[in-house]
């Protein structure tokens, strides 16, 4: 079931214009960011042959472009997940969801599931990009791989949290806010933990994605993303169960 729910969130995606306008927009976005810096990339290359140990095209191109995505998928993930439960608590069918034979966890994981296969499309569109600079060089796997799976853990963070916060509300647009406002909070945490050594490092979620587009697995991180996931969805779960007991 968790996959029929699935199925059918990825259909209202695909059928969505807010959604193909989102996609769309990132899209261009990572494409023009991603020709820059490889044109700046060229400009500079006649220097950095005389360095011993020179960044390549990983470095200098491609892992700029995970930084810039986490920023823009900040920005429009709260946008996809304000209407998966929000909208329908405003419709009124979210009711008929609930009363269908299938258990709050599937209805919870089917959405998530539904949402991250979309999402993926921009960290796909990324490693396809990075395929082209074969042409011309080699790549780091290992970086490239890294800031992937850093950004997939990071996408899958924002999602949770999505869906916790549109679960809360019969309107959308308070869920886009609340979510967007907790995920600046997160951001402003980072810029604080900048300055500050100590314990605050471990709750800034970006800090942990800067680990991996550095190329650092930390398995800190990995616990980090997976708990902050698992916790969000778990209060989804409790909060739709208690609705469903409660009305």
């Amino acid at each position: 079931m968790i996959f029929t729910v699935a199925h059918k969130e990825l259909r209202a995606l695909f059928f969505s214009p807010l959604a193909w306008i989102l996609l769309a927009l990132v899209q261009i976005l990572l494409t023009w960011v991603f020709l820059g810096r490889l044109d700046a990339f060229l400009q500079v290359q006649p220097q950095l042959v005389q360095i011993a140990n020179p960044p390549g095209f990983t470095e200098i191109i491609v892992m700029p472009v995970f930084a810039l995505a986490a920023i823009l998928l900040l920005m429009i993930t709260p946008l996809l997940t304000m209407r998966q439960l929000a909208e329908e608590r405003k419709n009124h069918t979210l009711v008929l969801l609930l009363s269908a034979p299938i258990s709050v966890t599937e209805i919870v994981l089917g959405k998530f599931l539904g949402l991250m296969v979309f999402l993926l499309s921009i960290i796909a569109l990324i490693v396809a990009l990075s395929m082209t600079l074969l042409a011309g060089g080699t790549l780091d796997f290992g970086l490239l791989i890294s800031g992937a799976v850093g950004l997939f853990l990071l996408v899958c963070c924002f999602v949770a949290l999505g869906l916790y916060v549109s679960s809360l509300t019969a309107q959308p647009v308070i869920a886009a806010i609340g979510v967007l406002g907790v995920l600046v909070g997160f951001w402003l945490i980072d810029l604080v933990a900048s300055d500050y050594e100590g314990w605050i490092h471990y709750f800034s979620i970006f800090k942990h994605f800067e680990q991996f587009n550095n190329g650092l697995l930390d398995s800190l991180s990995v616990v980090y993303f997976i708990l902050f996931t698992s916790l969000f969805l778990l209060l989804t779960v409790r909060r739709l169960d208690g609705e469903r007991l409660y009305g």
